[in-house]
């Protein structure tokens, strides 16, 4: 799994370093409060207009806060990326590997159905910001390990990739944002028919050709730049 998130510009060099007077300090507060919850509801294609308005401040006092949309992620993200990497080591220590698979598939989705900016974090293509670089190849790494070590022990089918889990990914909480007035709950019934669908049987139809990295890639930029 890997991510991508678009950038609106502006310079890279993230807050001041000076303290903040208490009511810039309040003001910033509310920005990333208010980004927080537009991530999680909308995705990172939510722009500053958006989330000034949301906020209750000028838009002009985002920029002032937050010169880069890159920044505003990281600060508004930082415990939900932290969560997913957390979900990722402990199925990684799990055994069989089935079963640490099967908890990392199923956590993750969770987390993801409940925050589209941490799906566009953690599935998009490229790379924008280095804080999150070690989170996102740790992730992809126990996604592959995990995997890897299913099929080995003959628990997984063995044409399964990992872009196939990716595409799922966006499949479940796609459904889960149109479903969550409805029943918030929905998109668990279509991931568990996929995750039953990863186990290795005899009578399991043979996969079509799989999406190599490229093709998964340009698929998620799409994705989340329509999100």
């Amino acid at each position: 799994m890997i991510r991508h998130m678009r950038d609106d510009g502006g310079a890279a060099d993230g807050t001041s370093a000076r303290p903040l007077r208490r009511d810039a300090e309040e003001n910033r507060g509310r920005i990333v409060r208010a980004a927080r919850e537009l991530f999680a509801a909308q995705g990172l294609g939510v722009g500053f207009n958006d989330i000034a308005r949301h906020a209750g401040v000028g838009v002009g006092t985002v920029y002032r806060r937050f010169p880069d949309k890159a920044t505003l992620v990281r600060d508004a993200l930082q415990d939900e990326v932290a969560r997913l990497l957390e979900v990722a080591d402990e199925a990684l220590g799990g055994a069989p590997a089935w079963d640490g698979l099967m908890l990392l598939v199923e956590h993750v989705a969770d987390l993801l159905a409940a925050n589209l900016g941490l799906r566009d974090v953690a599935l998009g293509p490229g790379q924008l910001w280095s804080e999150f670089d070690e989170v996102a190849d740790r992730v992809r790494h126990h996604f592959e390990e995990l995997l890897r070590r299913a099929q080995a022990e003959g628990s997984a089918r063995a044409d399964v990739t990992p872009q196939d889990l990716t595409m799922v990914y966006f499949m479940v909480t796609e459904l889960a944002l149109h479903a969550s007035e409805t029943n918030s709950r929905a998109y668990r019934r279509y991931l568990t028919v996929f995750m039953d669908g990863l186990r290795a049987t005899s009578s399991a139809t043979p996969l079509p050709e799989p999406l190599d990295e490229a093709d998964a890639d340009q698929i998620a930029g799409r994705w989340t730049s329509s999100s």
